[in-house]
């Protein structure tokens, strides 16, 4: 979803004197974990005190003053809940992505520290513009993506990052993880299989959903990434999806069968340099010794869907499987296959979606 389409609320920030709104992002009404933007108003500030809630705070703009350190655009704070966090202040005007994970907005001032927190759980800051983008260990599809870890939970592996693609970078695949993913992006422009994300795009994608065919442009883009456990990524390409039935009373036939490349745009809305960084993308895989094919734009070459199983052979789900493993395939022999899902979860998306990467 792109935040501008969200409307304002008042901030569900307690403890604290002034004047605060909120996007809310994404919500999880069970635990109270959110992932929101927050304005402030006035100048806004509150004592040292005990959050409910594993806490985060990016400023994108303004000034964040915690305990007498001040941080600016890019400041980052991480606080675990029942871990004592010092007195934080927020000028008028400043803008913040804020982060409540496994827990409600509560907030304790002058309490202790819980006995429950675990030793190495410390509250974390940083303004993240004082150091470089580190290399990704292992180039992935292309070389082009750099990041800053933030925080790292010891135990569970949840993990905060800025992750940069370089203009250029480029996934032709899909892939699927086996945690969750969020992220907001902080500048920059981008296209995937959902359409265009700019500067103020947010996305929270359960695990097992698939994502991709990621095109870089002008200038590369900035996302803040988190998510609640080590991220691997399992791969898909000539992705398809089938569906049908039997109507009772519509349309001009009883039986039907369509697939996503029915609904694909043609002309397709992929430019010619989306489609050069693309295949860029497939030339480099290639080279790296992996399976790939030419990239070619959603609803042109091959419908997969009519060539993924042979339907006379159909009689339970297990049995419909083509062979052919690759040694590429064995690196994870037991991951799931994913999840489908035909809009990003709480979309309202400002690109145009027709059926690419299903």
């Amino acid at each position: 979803m792109q935040e501008s389409d969200y409307i304002w609320h008042k901030a569900e920030l307690y403890g604290g004197e002034g004047e605060a709104r909120e996007r809310r992002l994404s919500v999880d009404e069970e635990d109270g974990s959110s992932s929101l933007v927050v304005e402030f108003l006035t100048d806004w500030g509150r004592p040292a005190g005990v959050h409910h809630a594993d806490t985060e705070w990016y400023v994108l703009e303004g000034e964040m003053n915690y305990g007498g350190t001040v941080f600016t655009a890019g400041g980052y704070l991480q606080a675990p809940k029942g871990v004592v966090a010092d007195w934080i202040k927020f000028t008028k005007g400043t803008r913040v992505l804020h982060f409540r994970e496994y827990g409600d907005a509560g907030y304790d001032a002058g309490a202790e520290r819980w006995s429950t927190c675990r030793d190495d759980e410390q509250v974390t800051t940083e303004q993240t513009t004082d150091r470089d983008f580190d290399p990704v260990p292992t180039a992935g599809p292309m070389p082009g993506l750099v990041i800053k870890y933030l925080h790292i939970d010891a135990v569970s592996g949840f993990y905060t990052r800025l992750v940069r693609a370089n203009e250029g970078w480029a996934d032709h695949r899909l892939a699927h993880n086996p945690c969750y993913e969020e992220a907001y992006q902080t500048s920059g422009l981008m296209t995937y299989n959902f359409g265009t994300i700019s500067e103020g795009s947010y996305f929270f994608r359960p695990a097992r959903i698939k994502h991709g065919h990621f095109v870089s442009l002008d200038g590369g883009a900035v996302w803040l990434l988190r998510s609640d456990g080590e991220l691997t990524n399992w791969y898909t390409y000539n992705e398809w999806v089938r569906w049908g039935g039997d109507a009772v009373n519509y349309g001009k036939a009883e039986h039907w069968t369509k697939s996503t490349f029915d609904l694909a745009t043609r002309p397709t809305w992929r430019t010619e340099h989306d489609l050069k960084i693309l295949n860029n993308s497939v030339e480099f895989q290639l080279s790296q010794g992996c399976k790939a094919e030419p990239y070619v734009p959603w609803g042109f070459g091959v419908d997969h869907s009519a060539e993924g199983f042979d339907m006379s052979r159909y009689t339970a789900a297990d049995n419909v499987l083509t062979p052919g493993p690759t040694s590429e395939l064995q690196i994870f022999p037991d991951a799931p296959e994913p999840i489908i899902s035909s809009l990003p979860v709480r979309s309202k998306s400002h690109g145009d979606w027709d059926g690419d990467g299903m």
